[in-house]
């Protein structure tokens, strides 16, 4: 019985402690009716369709366990289900299924011309950092907000946070393709590989941290060859949030980010609080969604990896015809590689039945089985041969920061790409950098000293805080900066010299 109990934990699922009793639960086969009829209001987690597609026999409820209560070392509590082996073995079927079905489309063809004119490499690989002692600088900060932390300019990669966030519309033809879907389910099965597309980074980026935002500094893109236009903005500096706003004809792309960072001796988990949203013009649909933990494992060695966990809810705000929900399975420790960064996930109905099935690991796609021809919805990009050299980025990443000519003459001069630690970073230059990042973290502490003396406060530039419809607040684009940035005279503003 021991031994039983022991291995029905490989189908355990991790929460983070703020979540709710309802995110995560699973019910057994004679319990689901009268359990649905007395929370009509909420549809099925992924746990309990899943539970019901692979007909598991016996499966209880369970309660969340407390924050106080929490067991392993990455702060997180377990839920684990009594169960016999059904659930499990319906579970690990679907995942050899996906997989097998991935490999079997090599390359799926992307929307998006692949010569974009842009740069292919860097000006110099990324920076070995095993000689820094990380061990030292977490031990002196265990259970604080890294964000408060500041670290050796050689664990960074010369991207912000702000750069960071635009890579999560590397995929946006996903976004394309929902716009002109009619089919309302099959529409939140391509806004559901978008979400998963934008981990897709985490699989080769474990060796470095993007820099911290300073406050005021922007970034912008404008994509020609993918359609949209993108302005983000850190807008607070403590707590950090970082805003951001993407357009085209065939979506629009918000949200406001808020990262929490802790260590907990041997990881260091990102938990985000803001909510992602994505407007179709065409159905007029709203959907909004969490974000899945990001956690940094092996922290203090060389071997570090990436992965998320938890489970990832899609709402479309303006019509309740159909709902999404995910889960982010967490590894553990017995788990091969071949079980890592899985996801599966759920479109249910109004009545909570499920009309779409798709699952598959967010570093390799996404497959959909349950569509009238099973459907290959995402594949990463392939990455190029010398990703590991170059701060393990795609090709995708290495355009982020190019700084050409004509983008001297019209950026706003807080924009990221005229960051000088980070430019300094990205051309091979350490010694130099991290003088650099010292003595802009320096005018920041000193510019906020004067603004708190004369009792000021900083007000954003493209970006206001309003109260959503839930009460919440939440940073939206003001719709200036494409408008301003038509001015001749914007980018030689001298009053928005941040470094």
């Amino acid at each position: 019985l021991d031994m039983q109990s022991h291995l029905t934990k490989v189908h355990s699922v991790s929460l983070s402690s703020g979540s709710t009793e309802e995110s995560f639960c699973t019910v057994c086969t004679d319990q689901r009716t009268p359990s649905l009829r007395g929370h009509s209001h909420r549809a099925p987690s992924v746990a309990e369709s899943m539970a019901e597609y692979f007909d598991a026999n016996e499966v209880i409820v369970c309660e969340t366990s407390s924050e106080a209560d929490a067991s392993d070392e990455s702060g997180l509590s377990d839920i684990t289900t009594t169960s016999n082996s059904e659930p499990e073995e319906g579970h690990s079927t679907a995942t050899l299924n996906y997989r097998e079905s991935l490999n079997r489309i090599t390359d799926k063809p992307s929307l998006v011309p692949s010569d974009t004119g842009r740069r292919t490499t860097l000006p110099a690989p990324g920076a070995d950092n095993s000689h820094i002692g990380i061990m030292t600088i977490l031990y002196n900060n265990i259970g604080k907000d890294l964000s408060r932390v500041s670290m050796p300019v050689a664990l960074n990669e010369p991207l912000s946070l702000l750069q960071r966030l635009s890579e999560e519309l590397e995929y946006s033809e996903l976004l394309d393709i929902a716009n002109n879907t009619d089919d309302p389910y099959q529409r939140m099965v391509y806004v559901a590989a978008f979400s998963i597309s934008g981990y897709a980074w985490a699989s080769w980026r474990n060796r470095y941290k993007p820099f911290n935002p300073i406050l005021g500094e922007t970034y912008e893109i404008h994509r020609e060859d993918r359609g949209f236009h993108y302005i983000s903005e850190q807008v607070s500096h403590h707590p950090p949030i970082s805003a951001c706003h993407a357009e085209s004809e065939n979506f629009t792309f918000w949200q406001d980010q808020r990262w929490k960072n802790k260590f907990w001796g041997k990881s260091v988990e990102i938990i985000s609080t803001g909510l992602v949203n994505v407007s179709l013009p065409k159905y007029g649909d709203h959907y909004e969604w969490n974000k899945a933990v990001t956690c940094i494992n092996n922290v203090l060695s060389q071997q570090r990896w990436l992965e998320h966990y938890g489970e990832v809810v899609i709402r479309n705000t303006k019509s309740d015809v159909c709902t999404c929900k995910m889960t982010f399975v967490k590894s553990r420790y017995w788990s091969s590689e071949n079980n890592k960064n899985e996801i599966q996930g759920v479109v249910l109905d109004r009545a909570g039945e499920v009309v779409h099935r798709f699952g598959g690991f967010w570093h390799e796609g996404v497959f959909c089985d349950t569509m009238a021809t099973p459907t290959c919805i995402w594949k990463p990009n392939v990455q190029p041969d010398d990703h590991f050299r170059y701060y393990g980025f795609s090709r995708y990443a290495r355009e982020l920061n190019e700084l050409n000519a004509e983008l001297k003459d019209v950026l706003p001069p807080t924009d990221t790409r005229f960051r000088p630690d980070q430019r300094l970073l990205e051309e091979g230059k350490v010694a130099e950098a991290d003088k650099k990042k010292d003595k802009v973290e320096e005018k920041q502490r000193e510019r906020r000293k004067e603004m708190a003396k004369r009792g000021e406060e900083h007000i954003p530039r493209f970006f206001r805080n309003v109260l959503d419809e839930a009460g919440t607040d939440v940073w939206i684009y003001n719709g200036t900066y494409w408008k301003i940035r038509q001015d001749p005279g914007f980018s030689k503003t001298e009053n928005l010299h941040l470094w």
